[in-house]
């Protein structure tokens, strides 16, 4: 069952109307029925907010999602987790997680970086971002994405990522390291 379906089943089975619902929540009775509907998300504070008013985990209420791959864009990703880098010994307690554009080199070179957001503060040119990790391709790093963004919805503390790819540096190029 989507997300939609699962809240709208949980809310009646908890005898909640959609506006005893939004009330719990913070937001308007047209929020939770939009949801429902199927026609937007909450936001992430909004799913923790839920899952602890509603007594159930994230992962049941967004099992379709995350089965699909339609979790939060990366950009929406909110908590704050700390993140281990084992190939650039990196640790870092972040809020969110950006990805770079693709990068343009050789068939060895890495094509994407990711980033940790941090909660701690704003510097002059935005907020402060830590360089996490390459990878190798798309396919990897949205793997990665995803499964810090269900570290996160689930509460767990700490993640090592798991499908970053190890590099060497030559002054102004990058090369993928085969393990």
């Amino acid at each position: 069952m989507s997300f939609a379906e699962n809240l709208q089943m949980i809310r009646k089975e908890k005898h909640l109307s959609q506006e005893e619902l939004a009330e719990m929540l913070g937001v308007s009775r047209q929020a939770v029925s939009k949801w429902e509907q199927g026609t937007g998300y909450p936001e992430v504070e909004k799913l923790l907010l839920l899952s602890r008013e509603l007594n159930l985990s994230l992962d049941s209420l967004m099992a379709t999602e995350i089965a699909q791959g339609k979790a939060m864009e990366p950009d929406k990703v909110t908590g704050v987790i700390t993140i281990s880098s084992p190939h650039e010994h990196v640790v870092t307690k972040c809020y969110k997680v950006i990805a770079s554009q693709k990068f343009k080199g050789g068939k060895k070179s890495p094509q994407y970086a990711l980033f940790g957001v941090s909660s701690t503060g704003v510097s002059f040119w935005g907020e402060v971002n830590t360089f996490l990790a390459w990878y190798a391709n798309e396919e990897q790093l949205g793997k990665e994405i995803v499964e810090i963004e269900n570290a996160i919805f689930s509460g767990i503390p700490a993640y090592e990522l798991k499908y970053s790819v190890r590099v060497e540096r030559h002054f102004l190029s990058l090369k993928m390291i085969d393990d």
